[in-house]
C-alpha cells in the first residue's frame, strides 16, 4: 500500500476546485469583445430611428386611407371650401406640399374627424409627427399624395 502525505492531498485538491485567475481574464475579454460586436451589429440608434419611422409611416397610411374613405362618403376632398354651396375645391393644377399640421390640412384633418373617418384624438396622438408628413391633394381629378423623409438608414434605401 503507498501512503499520501497530506501535502500532496492538498495540491491535488486545489487545482481541481476552480479556474485559475488567466482562465478567467480570457473567458471575460471573449464575452467583452462578442458584447461590443453584437451592440455594433444591431445600431440602438438606428432601431430608435426605425421606430421612429414605423409610426410616422403609420400615420400616414391612417390619414391617407381616412382621406380615400372621406372622399367615398363627402364626393369631395377634405381640403374644399365647406362654406360655400356647392362645395368648391382648389384649383386642380395648383398642387401645393406642405406639411399635415400646415392650416389647410388641419381643416382637412377636422372634417375627416367629424366624418368619424378619424378618431377624435389623432391630431392629440400624432402631435408630434404631423409636421413631418407632406401632403399635396386636389379634388378634380381626386387625388392625394402623402410623404415623409425617412430618418433610418434601411428605410431611405
Amino acid at each position: 500500500m503507498t501512503k499520501f502525505k497530506s501535502n500532496d492531498r492538498s495540491k491535488a485538491q486545489s487545482r481541481v476546485k476552480g479556474f485559475t485567475l488567466i482562465e478567467l481574464l480570457i473567458v471575460i475579454a471573449l464575452l467583452g469583445a462578442l458584447a461590443v460586436g453584437l451592440l455594433a451589429a444591431l445600431d440602438p440608434f438606428e432601431q430608435l430611428k426605425k421606430g421612429t419611422d414605423t409610426g410616422i409611416r403609420n400615420t400616414l397610411s391612417e390619414f391617407h386611407g381616412a382621406t380615400i374613405r372621406f372622399f367615398a362618403l363627402k364626393n369631395h376632398m377634405p381640403w374644399c371650401d365647406f362654406s360655400a354651396s356647392p362645395v368648391t375645391c382648389n384649383d386642380p393644377t395648383a398642387v401645393t406640399l406642405e406639411t399635415l399640421n400646415s392650416a389647410t390640412y388641419e381643416n382637412a384633418l377636422d372634417q375627416i374627424i367629424t366624418a368619424g373617418e378619424l378618431k377624435a384624438d389623432f391630431e392629440t396622438l400624432a402631435a408630434n409627427q404631423l409636421d413631418k408628413i407632406y401632403v399635396s391633394g386636389t379634388d378634380d381629378p381626386p387625388l392625394v399624395k402623402i410623404c415623409y423623409q425617412p430618418t433610418s438608414k434601411s428605410f431611405k434605401n
